[in-house]
């Protein structure tokens, strides 16, 4: 479980990452690995971890986050990776690298106030989408009437957000930097539900319009589904360009244990101790622990 440290030097723990379950790296099959490869470390942050032939390890503070494999088929099916999601241990962080995107002119498509949350959103060089967020401390999350989370989508001023940048040369992504949660484009959202909450246990949390959000250990989402570009969409091709596969990283032996149970129970394999499954459109995820 990453850690980061406080003002006053005590270790305190990524939000998303203070469950049973998070998301862990983030595998993509790459068309030109070498250039996914300098986006990832140049324009992103991340440090290269590894480099070997037809694969490269990117991560922060030793913690591989996105792994990028050779060889990828097209077309790309409607189902699949909408974004990956990065998320930052502080505000400062998260301004920290939007001063090195303006000043790099690394392109944005989009900056939001999730009011648990604050993201900017871009897209790599062959369209995976990734968000770079930082999270509100729990206790702040606004909720409904109900006890339920309340999410929204506003504008996120990053005027404001800038003139809290330090000075000086980026010097990438920090340690603490984790995986936040993996946003997916499936072809109905009731299915998706059906398979990571019916069959994985994870918490359906909030409902957008055509989308789902769950998560485990109460945080605001892990896995998201939805279906805005891709009603419909049926069983991705094998080696298709984009998502390979994701971690899903248990926080101990007895949730490793329960999780496998799972997996097993709904159709996944085992192969040298590593369970996995493919959800119904393809996007496979491995346990780990």
């Amino acid at each position: 479980m990453l850690a980061v440290q406080d003002k006053a030097g005590a270790a305190t723990r990524l939000e998303a990452h203070d469950a049973p379950y998070h998301i862990g790296a983030v595998t993509l099959r790459a068309r030109d690995l070498t250039k996914l490869t300098a986006y990832y470390r140049d324009a992103i942050g991340l440090k290269l971890l590894r480099d070997a032939p037809g694969l490269a390890e990117l991560g922060a503070g030793g913690a591989v986050l996105v792994r990028l494999i050779e060889g990828a088929a097209q077309p790309t099916s409607a189902a699949g990776l909408f974004h990956l999601a990065i998320l930052l241990p502080s505000r400062r962080d998260l301004a920290n690298w939007l001063r090195h995107a303006a000043t790099t002119g690394i392109r944005l498509e989009g900056a939001s106030d999730h009011l648990v949350s604050e993201a900017l959103y871009l897209s790599d060089p062959e369209g995976n989408g990734i968000e770079i967020y930082r999270d509100r401390q729990r206790q702040e999350w606004p909720r409904k009437p109900d006890g339920g989370i309340a999410m929204a989508t506003e504008r996120l001023d990053l005027d404001r957000l800038l003139a809290e940048a330090a000075t000086g040369a980026y010097a990438g992504m920090p340690e603490g930097t984790g995986m936040g949660h993996i946003h997916l484009r499936v072809g109905d959202t009731a299915a998706a539900e059906a398979f990571y909450h019916g069959l994985l246990g994870f918490d359906v949390m909030v409902h957008y319009p055509g989308a789902s959000f769950l998560a485990s250990g109460g945080y605001h989402h892990h896995i998201a589904g939805n279906i805005w570009g891709s009603r419909g969409a049926g069983l991705r091709g094998a080696g298709e360009a984009g998502l390979d596969r994701f971690e899903i990283v248990a926080r101990d032996t007895a949730d490793f244990a329960a999780m496998r149970e799972r997996i097993i129970a709904a159709g996944g394999k085992e192969a040298d101790g590593v369970p996995s499954i493919a959800d119904p459109w393809g996007n496979r995820l491995v346990l780990t622990r």
